[in-house]
């Protein structure tokens, strides 16, 4: 069943991991923003409201749908090789290691809103800049083992 709509599956599984890549991208740029922003002002409102929308709106929704496609591409291929021992390789195994970090980066920013929404951020920009380019990292390190070491 799910093979038969495996292309289906891995485009709007790319389509959901592409628009959550870019909230990753994004939130930590408006958090370095935030950390200069006067706290109560106008410019900590709108960025208030900014990383809302983005996180609720977007990264949320496309992590879960990132997720949910990519275990239903994980099933697929499950029936194309006929068991789960295809996925008890370092590549598959390092696959879900990255996408969890990545999830687990996810949480991390998550948890960093509620801080900056009751104005009790307590890390610098530079801390942010850091952490900015960790979903870039990872994605490299994903993208290459899923077109390079599984195909």
């Amino acid at each position: 069943m799910l093979l038969a709509a495996y292309d289906w599956l891995r485009a709007f599984h790319i389509l959901a991991v592409i628009a959550w890549m870019a909230g990753l991208l994004y939130l930590p740029r408006l958090y370095i923003y935030h950390c200069a922003a006067k706290p109560g002002g106008e410019l900590d409102e709108t960025l208030k409201l900014q990383e809302q929308r983005l996180l609720k709106i977007i990264m949320n929704p496309a992590m879960i749908v990132a997720w949910l496609l990519g275990l239903a591409l994980v099933w697929a291929n499950m029936e194309r090789a006929g068991g789960w021992s295809v996925f008890l390789d370092w590549a598959w195994l390092g696959k879900l290691v990255l996408i969890s970090a990545m999830t687990g980066l996810h949480h991390v920013f998550a948890l960093r809103f509620k801080r900056f929404q009751a104005g009790t951020n307590d890390w610098s920009d530079k801390r942010y800049r850091m952490l900015n380019e960790a979903p870039f990292v990872l994605a490299i390190a994903i993208v290459l083992i899923a077109v390079v070491a599984l195909n």
